[in-house]
């Protein structure tokens, strides 16, 4: 749609005339000016198939493209605020000396780290790991009164902001990071209290932020036998030694 808006300035016949292999290289430049590495072919086929298509209110098309072209306008204004975004917050994240300690998770960006930090404020201000889950509102709460006892739910207070922050980290952290995808496979297909797939990356991201607190606080990186076993398995692996 861009080629068609903004390069053609919404001329079908001329966006016509290219040909479809013309047509189809000029969406690919377009693609990977902006980062991407090839267009849907489906779609781009029936997108020029769909030019010289007479049905349908042909005068109201001017209008209808001219409106796309606006979307488009502001879907890149968006993107560019974005990135100008990041990249400022991946800046800050350098100058705090943070940038590898929280990467060392696999899986975590510096974007994802610097959105969780942002936050959280300086990690150094909860006593414990625990403490900053609570402050997500990604921490258990029971439902008890009496002799009833309800299903376990999350607690649901805290920064939302904070929350969306660690469950947007989950995503890449479950595919990059091996100790995580081990612990989402176990937690959704154990035969005793077996979690749904949402349940499971709930406590993943939980995981994600008690780690992310554990290599700031203590200035080491991330270790995958400490977050797999605890700290205190290793301690016995090492007098075993």
């Amino acid at each position: 749609m861009t080629v068609i808006c903004q390069r053609d300035g919404g001329d079908l016949a001329r966006t016509r005339r290219l040909g479809a292999a013309r047509f189809e290289q000029a969406v690919r430049r377009e693609i990977t000016r902006r980062g991407g590495c090839k267009p849907s072919l489906r779609i781009l086929r029936h997108l020029f198939t769909a030019l010289a298509d007479p049905t349908g209110v042909i005068a109201h098309r001017p209008g209808a493209l001219e409106r796309v072209a606006f979307l488009l306008q502001d879907w890149h204004t968006a993107t560019d605020k974005l990135t100008d975004t990041e990249t400022r917050m991946t800046r800050v994240l350098d100058e705090l000396k943070l940038t590898d300690l929280a990467t060392s998770l696999p899986g975590l960006s510096a974007v994802g780290a610097a959105a969780i930090l942002a936050e959280t404020g300086d990690p150094n201000r909860f006593a414990t790991a625990r403490a900053l889950v609570k402050h997500a509102g990604l921490a258990p709460r029971e439902k008890l009164s009496g002799t009833f006892v309800g299903r376990t739910k999350l607690t649901g207070q805290g920064r939302p902001a904070l929350r969306l922050a660690a469950w947007r980290a989950v995503w890449g952290a479950q595919r990059s990071n091996a100790v995580y995808a081990a612990r989402y496979q176990h937690l959704t297909t154990r035969e005793t209290n077996k979690l749904t797939a949402t349940q499971a990356q709930t406590v993943i991201a939980a995981a994600i932020l008690r780690q992310l607190h554990a290599v700031i606080t203590t200035g080491r990186a991330w270790n995958a036998d400490i977050a797999t076993y605890g700290s205190h398995h290793r301690r016995q692996v090492a007098l075993a030694a």
